[in-house]
Parts: structure tokens; C-alpha cells; sequence
């Protein structure tokens, strides 16, 4: 917003914004509705039956996991990833790693991916790791400490593309998860443009984009992220335990 508008001139500055964003929304949801194409816009190029690439993201520092590889720190008697691997490969055709260490242990399990940029650049230096490797146009990232992951997840992420998408987002019904995407492969250069500017935070980045938000409020410890010892515990101690625990943390 302007510095120094009048109420008045902010009051019609929010107006036009309200407006151009209705009519927006009205235009993809009539582009939906009949099914029309852009001969440009990614989702023109293949139909919901598309094959899916997926990234799993475990490049990162794990400070607050006492710096150990969140991939392989066990829980319920297997590490991290493999309750990953096995949530998501029924839902994609290819499946990557994206890590900066324990290569040679992850490539046991996928083909391994690095970030093109040292010292632990953040989700979106995997994501470009994961676009420039990835063998298909459309490519799905989740976290390397996401075990429960939804088993729908892909088909609802593909239920919700419309011509113009270029992203897609889960949101838990009170949070973006934004490590939980499908992002287009045209969306590369302009990613390496962002991180050559020194931007790093997800959400700001896709908000250039044409994103489409799918809701998951029926599920939302599907998303659940073990940042700590702590709460590896109290997630492992709850799948053994009907109700919730502390903090609404559920299997």
C-alpha cells in the first residue's frame, strides 16, 4: 500500500484490489467449469492422468534434531524416510532424494539429488535441485520427517489443477504447508532467479505464482513434522494411544 493515501484513496486502492482478485477467481472458475486451455499454461499440456515425479526433501541442517540426518533417525522401528517412501511411491512414477549428506546410505532406497548451492540453502535450493533432475513436468516435494503423509495425496492435488496452475499447496485447515507441493518444471527459471537474489522463503516465492491451495482439514496431523527429539517422542508414544496428546499430535 502507498505511503501517505487517505482513508478514502486506501478504502478505493483495497476496492480495485478486491475487485481485480474476484475477477480472477471468477475467470478460473469458469475456464474449470468449461474446461477451457490455455495452449501455454502447464495444465494444457497433459490431462489428470499425467506421470508425477516426486522429491523428497532431506538436504537440510536438522539443527533442532541435534544436527543428526532427519532422514534416518528411527521411529517405530524404521527411519524416517522409509515411512515416507512407503506412503508416497504408490502415488508417483519417480521418486528422488534431495540430500547434502548420507548420500550413499539414501541412494540404497532412490537416485540422490544435491543442491546446486552449498552450505544447507533451504527448501527452495532442494526444489531447484529436484526441477532441473526430475525425469517428468510435474513434480511433487514433501519433507523427509512427513510419516504421515496423506496416501490421497497426489489425487487430490490432482483434482484441484486447473488450466491455470502452476503450483499446488496443502493446507492443513490452519497452516500453509508449503514443503508439501507440486510444482510445474517451467517454473525453473524463474526459481533460480529467486535464489540468485538471495530469496529463500517458500511462501514468498510461490506467491508470484499462479497457485492453487488444496485443504486437507479432514486430515490434519497428515502433516505433522518431527523437528525435535521431543516431539519424535510424543508423535512414537501416540501411535500407540487412541487419543490426542499434547498439542493435538495424533498417529
Amino acid at each position: 500500500m502507498a505511503a501517505g493515501l487517505a482513508p478514502a484513496g486506501r478504502l478505493a486502492q483495497d476496492r480495485q484490489t478486491f475487485d481485480a482478485a474476484s475477477a480472477f477467481a471468477r475467470a478460473d472458475a469458469e475456464q474449470a467449469a468449461y474446461h477451457l486451455t490455455d495452449p501455454w499454461s502447464p495444465m494444457s499440456r497433459s490431462d489428470l492422468t499425467f506421470p508425477v515425479s516426486a522429491v523428497i526433501l532431506a538436504g537440510g541442517r536438522a539443527t533442532r534434531m541435534g544436527g543428526d540426518d532427519k532422514g534416518w533417525v528411527p521411529l517405530a522401528g524404521k527411519p524416517l524416510i522409509v515411512h515416507v517412501l512407503e506412503r508416497l511411491r504408490p502415488q508417483v512414477d519417480e521418486v528422488l532424494i534431495n540430500a547434502n549428506r548420507s548420500e550413499e546410505r539414501y541412494r540404497a532406497l532412490a537416485p540422490v539429488i544435491g543442491d546446486a548451492q552449498a552450505d544447507f540453502q533451504g527448501p527452495l535450493a532442494g526444489m531447484q535441485a529436484g526441477l532441473a533432475a526430475a525425469r517428468h513436468d510435474w513434480v511433487l516435494f514433501v519433507p523427509c520427517d512427513g510419516p504421515a503423509l496423506p496416501r490421497d495425496l497426489m489425487a487430490r492435488f490432482r483434482a484441484a489443477l486447473t488450466p491455470q496452475t502452476e503450483l499446488v499447496v496443502a493446507h492443513d485447515g490452519e497452516h500453509l504447508q508449503p514443503v508439501v507441493a507440486l510444482l510445474h518444471r517451467s517454473l525453473l527459471p524463474s526459481l533460480q532467479r529467486a535464489l540468485a537474489e538471495g530469496e529463500r522463503k517458500t511462501g514468498a516465492w510461490f506467491a508470484r505464482h499462479r497457485m492453487t491451495v488444496v485443504p486437507f482439514a479432514d486430515a490434519p496431523d497428515a502433516f505433522v513434522n518431527l523437528n525435535s527429539p521431543a516431539e519424535l517422542a510424543a508423535y512414537e508414544a501416540s501411535l500407540s494411544h487412541p487419543e490426542p496428546l499434547a498439542g493435538g499430535v495424533r498417529p
